[in-house]
């Protein structure tokens, strides 16, 4: 999976007086970067094995940085290729999602992210008749899922599930937690979050949201503190990864139109959704977009929320928050 792309700080409050119910809290590597999880159970069980079978099944499926997992084998045109569950929900929720951004946000744009160094390959000397010629094989149009079987309109188009992958990964563990009739937990995978319930004494899980301040080690100061219930939260910055070249900055989201990383006053995108591979995907989309063609698109999409930071003309931080969103987020500052 991708490399975590930004942190969410979690700041978790517990009471140990609650009927002596303590949470279980397991925690480890996945997807190139961390989990968290903590629960409720009354029966104290330790998931934590179970979790990691998963994940790592997860990874099999849509993981670009393994060469023998699907969709790797798929980008390698190995013939045959039969897809599973985790890949046809990515599959088709990326669609989705090109469809609704008008193309903003498109897993087409693999090569791309090779070539700019944001992906397994080598980084490539980036030069205009290059990035053209890949622009060709670019374009969720190029490609379907018939049955359970990807047919390929050009042999170079190949598949990047990274941008919202995790926040799928999200929801995979969530939909386990579910089965095991876990009523009150917080799932965070590489900084995606889901939270279901609440705590045992009342309280909401609570979280953060960072400002976006250039660090690609360790974590921010908090903008913002999140209250989540039932809820999924990701965030898309330009300020975790990104490049230098030639003196100039190159963040890693990749505009499917020029084949060049985005240029705009959004610095950060949190979104807020039922599930956390739609708020995933969405930031990124929302992230390409801009901050203009991103008001239109939240007024057009009220099943989503959204707490966008970009910078003014004097280069200050800036807020832009749907109005759905005024009772669980606070400024981290007040």
């Amino acid at each position: 999976m991708r490399t975590i792309l930004f942190t969410i700080s979690f700041i978790l409050f517990y009471s140990v007086s609650y009927a002596q119910q303590e949470p279980i809290k397991v925690e480890g590597n996945a997807q190139g970067t961390t989990y968290h999880i903590t629960y409720f159970d009354k029966q104290n069980r330790n998931l934590q094995p179970e979790i990691e079978k998963i994940l790592a099944d997860f990874d099999q499926s849509v993981s670009t940085y393994i060469p023998t997992s699907i969709i790797s084998r798929i980008n390698s045109n190995q013939k045959n290729v039969i897809v599973d569950k985790y890949f046809k929900a990515c599959f088709n929720k990326a669609k989705e999602v090109w469809k609704n951004t008008n193309g903003a946000f498109d897993p087409t744009v693999y090569p791309l992210v090779n070539a700019w160094g944001f992906g397994p390959g080598k980084k490539q000397k980036i030069e205009k008749e290059k990035i053209d010629s890949m622009l060709q094989f670019v374009g969720f149009q190029l490609i379907k899922l018939k049955g359970n079987r990807i047919v390929k309109k050009d042999p170079r188009v190949a598949l990047d599930f990274n941008a919202f992958a995790q926040g799928y990964s999200v929801d995979v563990v969530s939909e386990f937690l579910n089965s095991k009739e876990i009523t009150a937990y917080i799932v965070e995978i590489g900084g995606e979050v889901y939270a279901k319930g609440q705590k045992p004494d009342g309280k909401y899980w609570t979280i953060g949201i960072e400002k976006p301040i250039d660090n690609k080690e360790s974590g921010n100061p908090l903008k913002a503190i999140v209250k989540l219930k039932n809820l999924a939260i990701a965030t898309s910055g330009n300020y975790r990864r990104f490049t230098i070249e030639d003196g100039a900055k190159y963040a890693h989201h990749i505009d499917p139109k020029t084949g060049y990383p985005t240029k705009n006053n959004l610095l950060s995108a949190s979104v807020f959704a039922k599930e956390c591979i739609s708020s995933d995907a969405n930031a990124t989309g929302i992230l390409v977009m801009g901050l203009e063609k991103s008001k239109v698109f939240l007024q057009k999409h009220p099943e989503l929320q959204a707490y966008l930071i970009y910078s003014d003309d004097k280069g200050n931080y800036q807020v832009y928050e749907t109005t759905g969103l005024k009772s669980i987020v606070s400024d981290a500052e007040e």
